[in-house]
């Protein structure tokens, strides 16, 4: 019974992964790269929708982001989303389309980059932190209504720390790896 709550509980581990992954991979580092605005929510067609779902984004050069939205109403809309998004860039709007000129990051830029990557590090931890809190308590439950002993209870406690500390590892180097590739000029 222990073991099957913690591999149920696998994927919503690797989902909190995946998060921390997708959320890193919008930090730019100095180079273009279509994850860094693909995911951008625009306010279009009367819902929150990913620029990736309403526009063709293509890098024309290393230091360049191309947005060419499908519908030439929309234009507007997603240079504002991208404006008001936390990475604090600025499109270029050319009527037809939106260029984004990625400027060389200062060390400054770089720690603030790094200070951002550390918070939402540890929002993944937190979620790996949730996910072992519920089922702890499926744990705690399963012992106070008589389905496992007590000896069962520590064992599975041990087992699902093992899997926490796994993928906390997995956050750390997932992290460590993005810090290197922020402060590399």
């Amino acid at each position: 019974m222990i073991q099957e709550l913690i591999k149920g509980a696998e994927p919503k581990f690797q989902k909190a992964i995946e998060i921390l992954e997708e959320e890193l991979a919008a930090l730019h580092t100095g180079r273009a790269s279509v994850s860094l605005v693909d995911d951008i929510q625009v306010d279009v067609y009367g819902a929150k929708n990913p620029i990736k779902a309403v526009a063709t984004i293509t890098i024309p050069e290393p230091r360049s982001i191309l947005i060419q939205p499908w519908d030439q109403a929309n234009l507007s809309r997603i240079e504002s989303a991208i404006r008001e998004s936390d990475l604090k860039l600025n499109p270029v709007n050319t009527g037809e389309n939106l260029r984004i000129n990625l400027p060389e990051l200062t060390e400054e830029r770089r720690k603030e980059f790094v200070k951002i990557a550390h918070e939402k590090a540890e929002n993944a931890r937190i979620a790996v932190r949730n996910i072992r809190g519920d089922i702890l308590n499926h744990i705690k439950k399963a012992k106070s209504d008589g389905a496992i002993g007590e000896d069962d209870m520590y064992y599975g406690e041990n087992e699902l720390q093992k899997v926490v500390d796994k993928y906390n590892a997995q956050i750390e180097e997932i992290l460590s790896g993005k810090e290197k590739d922020l402060l590399t000029i």
